[in-house]
């Protein structure tokens, strides 16, 4: 096993992790965004890929064994890129997302081997105090549950205002009127009068468009989006989708979203992982993925979304569960519930093969999966 790296610590709540970024105040006394001198002599090269994943392993030690969430991960995300990962709960999804933050709570979860690259600059080889500098300025994240997210003693005006008051020194007035303009930018009415709001006064939809607003309060280059339409009805789904899309397009950011429904990303997504037992089973552009796919698990996968012109048929289901992390079968890890499974799949672990038209599958029949 490769050197292990110990994961970073959790990141506060309120503040998501922002980065201490100073600032300099500009004519007319408005403070401008910034890279502080501690930040820029991390040394980011601004011409080389915007963000690169590379053989990431990460494992979780525990009473019962060794469980390898995330093995061997690899992908990457261009300015203005949407990168959607899809699979069933427990496949490494969210792991992979909080393995780039630096987020994953040390012990039980270690980083064993790989490297995350942010413009050439390889992050879980930074100390952390280094690593918090990054968080929110460089990358940011939405978390899937905007009620535990939030703090709900404070107003969603003050946790917002907090990250401008503690990490680039704006004024209580200055704050405030970042958060109005933050909650305005994400379709909030009356802005100035919900600033003063609690939490629990904010629907569903609205407490994560307030979680959005926060992950880019300081213009982040990357943003993660852990399940960010989880619970909500399908009109508020559309808006949320649509407002990341948006925002997205206007700041030019790369978006990784990450969720178990395909659904959601099929008119957001330029390209798409799908994972499954911790690793990558299929990478594809978005429409080659939806029109044919190559891996017996994204097939069963986009078998089992309700279609319109199948009216009155049952849906298809994946019959059994994942496997456990810590007792991976041998051979394919989709194996023991996959419908073409065979001797070869029992014993030969499939790598990634390449396709062609840029497209990868880890399945040893994948030319019979095209063709059906």
């Amino acid at each position: 096993m490769r050197s292990t790296r110990r994961a970073g610590e959790g990141m506060s709540t309120i503040s998501t992790g922002a980065s201490m970024a100073g600032d300099t105040v500009s004519g007319g006394g408005r403070r401008s965004r910034t890279t502080d001198a501690k930040l820029s002599e991390i040394g980011f090269d601004e011409s080389a890929p915007l963000l690169e994943v590379e053989d990431l392993q990460v494992e979780f030690r525990t009473r019962d064994g060794v469980a390898s969430a995330v093995n061997g991960t690899t992908f990457s995300v261009a300015a203005g890129e949407t990168l959607g990962i899809l699979g069933e709960s427990g496949c490494g999804k969210s792991v992979t997302a909080q393995a780039i933050m630096g987020i994953l709570d040390s012990p039980p979860a270690f980083i064993a081997g790989g490297s995350v690259k942010l413009r050439g600059v390889d992050l879980l080889s930074l100390p952390e105090e280094t690593r918090r500098r990054v968080r929110a300025n460089r990358v940011a994240m939405v978390f899937q549950d905007a009620l535990s997210s939030l703090n709900p003693v404070f107003t969603v005006g003050r946790q917002l205002g907090e990250l401008f008051r503690r990490h680039r020194g704006y004024t209580k007035a200055e704050a405030r009127a970042e958060a109005v303009r933050l909650l305005d930018l994400v379709g909030i009415p009356a802005a100035a009068d919900r600033v003063s709001d609690f939490p629990h006064q904010f629907s569903a939809g609205m407490r994560q468009r307030v979680m959005i607003a926060m992950s880019l309060a300081l213009d982040p280059d990357v943003l993660i989006a852990d399940e960010p339409t989880t619970a909500l009805d399908v009109t508020v789904q559309a808006q949320i989708m649509k407002l990341l899309a948006d925002l997205q397009a206007e700041r030019n950011m790369g978006l990784i979203l990450i969720t178990h429904d395909m659904g959601v990303v099929a008119d957001v997504a330029d390209k798409i992982c799908v994972m499954y037992a911790g690793k990558i089973v299929e990478r594809a552009d978005v429409y080659s993925i939806y029109r044919n796919p190559a891996h017996p698990y994204t097939k069963a996968l986009l078998e089992s979304i309700p279609r319109l012109d199948r009216k009155g048929q049952q849906l298809a289901s994946i019959e059994g569960l994942p496997p456990m992390l810590t007792r991976l079968p041998a051979g394919c890890s989709f194996n023991p519930r996959c419908a073409i499974a065979r001797e070869r799949c029992i014993t030969d672990e499939p790598p990634l093969y390449d396709i062609g038209d840029g497209r990868q599958t880890a399945c040893h029949y994948h030319e019979e999966v095209l063709g059906s």
